[in-house]
């Protein structure tokens, strides 16, 4: 089965036990969305208006609320439209380029989360360093990194995945995934299998570094109870947010790659979209609700737009 034609479809079986209940999910599913979306665009809004958040951590987190939106954006708007129709069917072209959406999502939210585990890293271990450490190129540097090696990493995967011939299109997913796609190939795939055991090496290495880093920062934060508090208002929205995520990809990564069995198409379900429903969600929430000065300026700015409106 050639996959270079422009008539070849993926038939998607994420959906296959909802239909007794499609509109209910529809419902929720786009209120979800619009909630993601407005929570994050707002944030984002605020870090840009606010001068007082042009700081390294604000940025960092404000690349982690439009990543966020990109993950949202490259599920959500797809389901919906799945869940109001009878057919479950997705073009290889647009398969190709959510599942280099979700990808490139997936290793940039890492890469920030480890950005941003170093920046939290320098703040409480380093505070005399930290204005001469983080400067404005280097801020720059770690921003272009988590986007830009995200994206080269998402590249060299869309190419090894377009050169496999398929032998099949039927998905047992809600979405499109690399791996799933991977694995209708009719060729070897050991150098695809070999790549993303490359990837989960160095993500799990990502991980391992955000972990001693915390080690440091905890150890450090003990010391006094001005780092107690700071560690609690800057460093435990990081440390739910990374928690949250990591665990959701790697259960995913281990279901698709491991489990072979595809009959607990719920749980597959589950699992499949946590990390992009939950996090894009939760991070603006937890941070907004956490950082005390984003919440104080959210209030603020919003509520002189509120009287603005009324006046006029």
């Amino acid at each position: 089965m050639e996959n270079y034609s422009e008539e070849f479809m993926f038939v998607l079986h994420g959906l296959n036990d909802t239909s007794t209940n499609r509109h209910i999910y529809f419902a929720f599913g786009l209120l979800f969305y619009i909630l993601t979306l407005f929570v994050n665009l707002m944030l984002i809004i605020t870090v840009i208006l606010d001068k007082t958040l042009h700081e390294p951590m604000y940025l960092f987190i404000c690349s982690l609320f439009v990543n966020g939106i990109c993950g949202a954006s490259a599920f959500y708007p797809k389901i919906l439209a799945d869940l109001l129709s009878d057919y479950h069917v997705i073009s290889y072209t647009v398969c190709l380029a959510q599942t280099c959406v979700i990808f490139c999502y997936a290793l940039c939210e890492l890469a920030c989360l480890t950005v941003m585990a170093y920046d939290r890293y320098v703040a409480i271990c380093k505070p005399l360093e930290y204005l001469c450490i983080m400067t404005h190129q280097k801020i720059v540097k770690l921003l272009a990194f988590s986007w830009l090696f995200s994206l080269l990493q998402t590249t060299i995967g869309a190419v090894l995945t377009v050169r496999l011939p398929l032998c099949g299109n039927h998905i047992d997913m809600l979405y499109c995934s690399n791996w799933e796609v991977v694995k209708l190939s009719c060729k070897d795939v050991t150098m695809m299998d070999m790549y993303g055991n490359i990837l989960i090496i160095y993500h799990v290495s990502q991980v391992i570094f955000v972990i001693v880093s915390y080690i440091h920062i905890i150890r450090t934060s003990l010391q006094s109870k001005a780092g107690r508090v700071k560690f609690m208002q800057t460093c435990l929205p990081h440390l739910i947010t990374l928690t949250n995520f990591t665990v959701s990809l790697l259960f995913d990564i281990i279901y698709s790659r491991y489990v072979k069995s595809q009959t607990q198409q719920a749980l597959h379900n589950i699992l499949g979209m946590e990390f992009l429903v939950v996090p894009p969600l939760l991070n603006p929430i937890i941070y907004g609700m956490k950082l005390t000065q984003m919440r104080r300026q959210f209030v603020k700015i919003y509520w002189k737009s509120l009287k603005a409106v009324r006046q006029g």
